[in-house]
């Protein structure tokens, strides 16, 4: 491994921010939280630091030296833990060859190689950790990239899991609240079929199941499915209400918002239903961008390529808001939400090896 950096430093960084609860939901999570003060309190003195509370759970930690234009963004939230695990969620195990524990492999372990590369190297280095990724609520994002400090960024390496590849598109992720109204009666009534709110939104469903598969065949596959659904009181019941939730994941060059208006609309859904949105992001690229700049950063470095895949990250974020953004990190995108998460030590140290490329190039880039 590159003199300086050591798996043993990389796991002692992890077993602290694994240690950390982080679950969203519920993300109870405070600027006091004691994962960014152990971030405050091992970076080296140079590092300026800023923490900003955003409210319900929303904190965002900005990291930086000197004056990179490359900027590294990892989350620190977790799905929940969840039952069934056969080692301790919060605490690290490693073993044959791996590091199991709650946000091991999404995306502590990256953040904890980018730890060390800090410590090993005195080269620019910008590095911005938020806690809502984890909820598709893109707050910190959004907030961050108001400031004024976002604009001295032009490229962004997002820490996911992408088996250490730099992935250069990917699908996008649209989650949509749906609630159809109908009118209450006795299920005596012919009118049923009509009325009742749970049939307008089975209707739909079909609808737009179909939609989605002429799309297909069109070429523009779309990911669509209806996660949740619930209504009425009883069988001999006029429904008079049903809510969904449904998500859709729409491949770069699609666009989320022509999708929601087009099966907005279907069967009965214009006059008998209403939705919110409570997150939408674009693919990656975004913003009407090409991944040109993103695979010649990812070339330059000597860094494997992986075309797309069909998750989403935040690059899309930086993407659409005019960054060159990749996603490149340690870990496979099906360790990530399981039980007994892990993340192989090879990974980690591969990981901080590319990270630290990544930054020392950065001061070559400054010295010349």
């Amino acid at each position: 491994m590159s003199t300086g950096l050591s798996i043993e430093r990389i796991l002692e960084h992890l077993g602290a921010l694994v240690a950390v609860d982080s679950q969203n939901p519920p993300r109870e999570i405070t600027a006091d939280s004691p994962m960014f003060g152990y971030i405050r309190g091992v970076l080296p003195q140079d590092f300026e630091t800023s923490c900003i509370d955003h409210g319900d759970g929303h904190v965002t930690l900005l990291a930086r030296r000197g004056n990179p234009e490359r900027l590294f963004n990892c989350h620190l939230d977790t799905v929940p833990i969840g039952p069934g695990w056969s080692v301790p969620a919060l605490r690290l195990s490693v073993r044959d060859g791996r590091a199991y524990g709650r946000g091991s492999c999404d995306i502590k372990g990256a953040a904890a190689a980018l730890l060390a590369v800090a410590e090993v190297t005195d080269a620019p280095m910008a590095m911005l950790f938020t806690s809502d990724e984890e909820g598709a609520g893109g707050c910190c994002i959004d907030e961050f990239l108001k400031t004024s400090e976002a604009a001295r960024f032009r490229q962004v390496v997002v820490c996911e899991p992408t088996g250490s590849r730099a992935v250069l598109s990917h699908r996008g992720f649209l989650s949509v609240l749906g609630s159809f109204n109908g009118a209450a009666g006795h299920s005596s009534e012919l009118r049923a079929l009509d009325d009742n709110a749970v049939h307008a939104a089975s209707r739909w469903i079909a609808e737009a199941c179909e939609y989605c598969r002429r799309q297909a065949d069109a070429g523009q596959p779309t990911c669509f499915n209806v996660g949740t659904i619930s209504g009425g009181l009883k069988s001999n019941v006029i429904a008079d209400s049903c809510k969904l939730h449904y998500s859709a994941r729409l491949g770069p060059g699609q666009d989320n918002q022509a999708l929601l208006d087009a099966i907005s609309a279907l069967a009965e859904a214009g006059t008998r239903a209403e939705w919110t949105v409570p997150f939408s992001g674009p693919p990656l690229p975004a913003g009407g961008r090409t991944s040109d700049g993103a695979r010649a950063l990812a070339l330059e470095h000597g860094l494997e390529i992986t075309e797309s895949v069909d998750f989403w990250t935040e690059a899309a974020l930086f993407s659409e808001a005019g960054k060159d953004a990749f996603v490149l990190g340690p870990g496979h995108i099906e360790q990530a939400h399981t039980v007994d998460e892990w993340v192989a030590l090879s990974e980690l140290e591969t990981a901080a090896v590319q990270y630290r490329g990544l930054v020392e190039s950065l001061r070559s880039e400054n010295d010349s």
